[in-house]
């Protein structure tokens, strides 16, 4: 039986246990059911562990007509899901650079630009040697975070460290300790693609008996209540989430009407200055 499409479509690929550490999706839901809420539309969310699941989730929806237009997140460059969609009849919106996006309209937020001005901040402070603990590196925006992150510490001369995690507390514990343990010049200062494993990468700085900020500054990327509930609190590269959750709305009931692709661009982000920066 089908039935009428009052709903968006949101498949997340994550571990389940990742996805309940992340305040990220928490405030970006809040932000679209702001908008879709009183449009008579609700949110269908569901968690997947591969890319094979989510493609069999998007054929499902469009089948049997369950959802009237989905958002794509964590795009990876000529991802293949934009085709998918298009070709299934589905309006989507990508939330992510528009380099990825072929022609869907998109929610974007410079992440090569806001790395930049991270690190002229930190510099600006006296950090010379900064470490970069980055999101998965097959996405796009963390390939275009991580590249600007490169190009203004080149630019200024400065030494970058860097590891990978997979925005987990297990993979900020893990990556902080690969960067203290096993380099010859430990940073002055580590910034943190999520706030979930800036929270991982405390704890581990600590239990190499190093002082937060006197020994290693933290910065988190995004800025929620659990930055600033840490103890010290979180100096973070805060963004508009729940704004960024709104836009997307807007933008797919504007392409559920059939309008033309456009590029929403979220609001700046900008630093926000805690104790743990020195």
């Amino acid at each position: 039986m089908t039935q009428a499409p009052g709903r968006i479509g949101l498949v997340l690929t994550r571990a389940s246990q990742v996805l309940g550490e992340e305040p990220y999706y928490h405030e970006f839901l809040e932000g679209l059911e702001r908008v879709l809420t009183p449009a008579g539309l609700s949110v269908l969310v569901k968690v997947v562990t591969d890319r094979a699941a989510e493609h069999a989730t998007y054929e499902q929806w469009a089948a049997r007509r369950q959802v009237g237009g989905v958002i794509l997140v964590d795009l990876s460059p000529d991802d293949d899901r934009v085709d998918l969609v298009r070709g299934l009849g589905l309006p989507a919106v990508v939330i992510g650079d528009p380099s990825t996006a072929s022609g869907l309209p998109t929610v974007w937020t410079d992440d090569a630009g806001f790395a930049r001005e991270a690190v002229r901040f930190l510099a600006g402070r006296g950090h010379t040697v900064l470490g970069h603990v980055c999101g998965p590196l097959l996405f796009a925006h963390t390939q275009l975070r991580r590249g600007g992150f490169e190009a203004e510490a080149a630019d200024l001369g400065l030494t970058l460290v860097t590891a990978e995690g997979d925005y987990s507390l297990d993979s900020g514990r893990a990556a902080t300790a690969e960067m203290l343990a096993s380099r010859p010049v430990r940073p002055t200062v580590i910034v943190y693609d999520n706030d979930v494993m800036a929270l991982g990468g405390l704890e581990t700085i600590r239990d190499h008996d190093l002082d937060v900020p006197a020994d290693v500054s933290v910065v988190a990327w995004d800025d929620s209540a659990q930055c600033q509930l840490a103890a010290p609190a979180l100096s973070a590269m805060s963004h508009d989430v729940g704004r960024i959750g709104e836009l997307a709305a807007g933008a797919v009931l504007d392409a559920m009407r059939g309008a033309s692709a456009d590029i929403y661009e979220a609001p700046r982000a900008h630093i926000v200055v805690r104790d743990s920066t020195r």
